[in-house]
């Protein structure tokens, strides 16, 4: 924690040092929150570093009040800024779908502290999440995941609070039946 809390300063005093040693430590963590928005890698990459340059350029602005809690609330901050930077480019684009794959060893690097299991559910969620229609798919993302409100959601996509519920309800829906789906296949399989 307390090398943590030296970079959180290095990088509050503008020291490419510790912006870098910042970057390389939540690097997969904020490719696999803006790949929950855009699924083309080479973009969600571009996106991401667009993101930290945000951040960077904004760290004067980040206070931590609990220094025991300093990583998880960085970490909040971080993911406030790269879903909001996905938002934007998506918003840019008059959020066009994007396709491609991720490759293998951004799972291992985003998190190393889960599971192969809780890899595997995640990766999983992503590909069901991916399917779903655009508009589905962010308010998706920004309610269940990241948690904004109906209202915030409304704010940063520029609709109405009933449609993002709307939005909401369907995409549930569609991953429920999706999900309902891919079991009976496997019980089909199974037999």
């Amino acid at each position: 924690m307390e090398l943590l809390a030296t970079i959180v300063i290095g990088c509050i005093g503008n020291e490419p040092r510790y912006q870098r040693a910042l970057y390389e430590r939540y690097y997969g963590y904020a490719l696999k929150i803006v790949f929950r928005y855009i699924y083309r890698y080479d973009r969600a990459v571009d996106v991401s570093n667009d993101g930290f340059v945000k951040l960077f350029g904004n760290f004067s602005r980040f206070h931590c009040q609990e220094p025991e809690h300093l990583e998880k609330i960085l970490m909040g901050w971080i993911r406030k800024i790269m879903v909001n930077t996905a938002i934007d480019a998506l918003r840019k684009q008059e959020m066009m779908p994007e396709i491609g794959g991720i490759p293998e060893h951004i799972w291992e690097e985003a998190d190393p502290g889960q599971s192969a299991e809780q890899r595997l559910f995640h990766k999983e969620l992503i590909v069901q999440i991916k399917e779903l229609p655009p508009s589905y798919r962010v308010v998706f993302n920004m309610y269940v995941i990241d948690g904004f409100s109906h209202q915030e959601i409304a704010s940063q996509l520029g609709i109405t609070t009933g449609t993002s519920k709307s939005n909401l309800a369907k995409a549930r829906a569609h991953l429920q039946k999706k999900m309902n789906n891919d079991l009976q296949e496997s019980d089909i399989c199974s037999n």
